[in-house]
């Protein structure tokens, strides 16, 4: 689960995370003289939690939906770990080991693929001396967890035959459906116009 196993989370991570989360992995790192980072990956998010004295601490979290790219580089002396979200969210962990940060992504590739239609992969660039990891969150991230509020279904508006074509194109354009799914609505579409 971490460097520790089954590290005890503290109570400033416990009071954020919601009742039916799940911390799926969790590296603490205490680093010289002062108090313990953690950063843990949840089925939801991921939250970066930088202790201070005083029961004072930094706690910053990345839904998913939000993530965009994770990079790890691996030199011969450190590791550099770099979330980027949205809205400009950007945390640089440099505190992490080679193995944490490789187990880490890892845990992140893991959680985003039992959510995400589409699989996430890892890019592995390795050098001489240095190895670069970078998973990009797919372009179209589309989960398999249904929104909290649906409303009620309303009855269907006629849509315009023109608006069907430039839909069905865009889900051939994104690989939803094949070539030939493709052509065999444009033909039935074309009879409506």
């Amino acid at each position: 689960m971490g460097v520790q196993e089954n590290p005890k989370l503290p109570k400033s991570v416990v009071r954020h995370i919601e009742p039916d989360e799940k911390v799926l992995f969790a590296i603490k790192k205490k680093v010289s003289l002062e108090k313990p980072k953690w950063l843990l990956v949840t089925d939801r998010r991921i939250i970066y939690l930088d202790e201070k004295v005083l029961g004072r601490y930094d706690l910053k979290a990345i839904p998913y939906q939000k993530l965009e790219k994770v990079t790890v580089k691996l030199g011969i002396m450190s590791s550099e770990f770099i979330i980027e979200g949205e809205e400009n969210i950007t945390l640089k962990l440099g505190w992490m080991n080679k193995e944490e940060a490789r187990k880490a992504i890892n845990a992140i590739k893991d959680a985003l693929n039992a959510i995400a239609v589409e699989p996430v992969s890892i890019g592995v660039n390795k050098g001489l001396t240095s190895e670069t990891w970078v998973l990009n969150k797919p372009r179209e991230f589309v989960t398999r967890t249904m929104p909290a509020y649906q409303p009620a279904p309303q009855e269907p508006a006629k849509e315009d035959p023109l608006e069907k074509l430039k839909k069905l194109k865009e889900l051939y354009d994104m690989g939803v459906i094949s070539q030939e799914e493709y052509e065999e609505k444009r033909k039935k579409l074309l009879e409506e116009v």
